[in-house]
């Protein structure tokens, strides 16, 4: 393929299984990171770099085709890599699930990046570019629906570091403040604990009971490019709860992937009628890596709907893009029946 792309944050713990996916696809794979210790253990050769040095950056970035950032919190990192990506000319991806980060990337680099003919895709990951993805398919030949709800069912959900320092990231600049999507924009608001409902997944999941405001970067990739002024996302409870413990997640294979598996249950509502689509796997920041190298593959290939700042639905084939993950991401229409009152009154 010849295709060089740059990892930066390569030895975080999505950032290994991204080097390790590139170069299973026949990417030459280039670490860069701040620690020279850790890169130099992939046996690989490597550049050390830092967003507090753009010039570092820059030289990171000589010689290379795409960068893929998996540095977070992206709060700190996405803005730097972007611009020495904007420098370099090459297209950026990064994994970033939070909200505020990836709105501070289109609200930033939207025209920049247009006009200097760079494609910069952000949250290219399991949360916010999977369930755009998702919901991208579902509407089909729809031009617009009244809602969309993205129904999170993990079995469990032991965080990286790099999530736990996220997660600090985006409460601080919320101020504590719970976040939704309705009528069409972003909502900051304080309140109790979000309301609890039971949602019922496909089998073998079944019904679970979830929390129905627990937001997640969907709610800033899907608007961009879909008119829906009403999106939600759902998380079950006990991964929820895993997630409070802060327990790091364990490696049970060879491949460094954790025994969880999810399933990602996504509805779009047009008056009565709605659309379903759903997607299963195991390990959501190991199936990250895939969902971010075939955005590469299809950036460098010309396989892109937009130019600029896109998210995933809105710059890739969402269809065409789901089939080329299997089989790490398998993805299902199924009946349109679900077994949760979908509308968002009293929500």
């Amino acid at each position: 393929m010849g295709y060089r792309v740059a990892v930066f944050g390569a030895y975080g713990h999505t950032g290994r299984f991204v080097m390790a996916e590139l170069r299973e696809q026949g990417f030459a794979a280039l670490p860069v990171g701040r620690d020279p210790r850790q890169l130099a253990a992939f046996g690989l050769g490597y550049r050390v770099a830092s967003v507090d040095d753009p010039a570092s950056l820059d030289v990171a970035f000589t010689g290379v085709d795409a960068v893929i950032n998996c540095a977070g919190p992206f709060a700190s990192t996405a803005a730097g890599v972007i611009e020495a990506a904007l420098r370099a000319g090459i297209p950026y991806v990064d994994v970033a699930a939070e909200i505020e980060a990836n709105l501070d990337t289109f609200t930033h680099f939207t025209e920049r990046a247009r006009t200097a003919g760079v494609a910069v895709v952000p949250a290219m990951a399991f949360f916010g570019g999977l369930g755009d993805l998702l919901a991208t398919t579902a509407m089909g030949d729809w031009t617009s629906a009244d809602e969309a709800h993205v129904a999170y069912g993990l079995s469990s959900w032991h965080p990286t570091a790099g999530t736990v320092a996220a997660g600090v990231v985006s409460r601080e600049r919320r101020a504590g403040r719970r976040v939704r999507y309705t009528g069409g924009r972003l909502e900051y608001h304080s309140g109790g604990e979000p309301p609890r409902v039971d949602w019922d997944f496909p089998a073998p999941l079944g019904r679970r009971t979830v929390l129905s405001e627990f937001t997640m970067a969907d709610v800033v990739t899907i608007p961009r490019h879909l008119a829906i002024p009403e999106v939600r996302t759902y998380m079950t409870i006990d991964a929820t709860t895993d997630l409070a413990a802060a327990a790091a997640p364990v490696a049970v294979d060879g491949l460094g992937r954790s025994a969880q598996t999810f399933t990602v249950d996504v509805i779009v509502r047009r008056g009565d009628a709605r659309r379903r689509v759903v997607a299963s796997g195991r390990d959501i920041y190991a199936v990250s890596a895939p969902l971010a190298v075939e955005a590469v593959r299809r950036v460098l290939d010309g396989r892109t709907r937009t130019s600029g700042v896109a998210s995933a639905g809105e710059m890739f084939d969402a269809p065409d893009f789901l089939r080329a993950l299997s089989p790490a991401i398998r993805v299902e229409p199924v009946s349109d029946k679900c077994g949760v009152d979908t509308t968002f009154a009293g929500g």
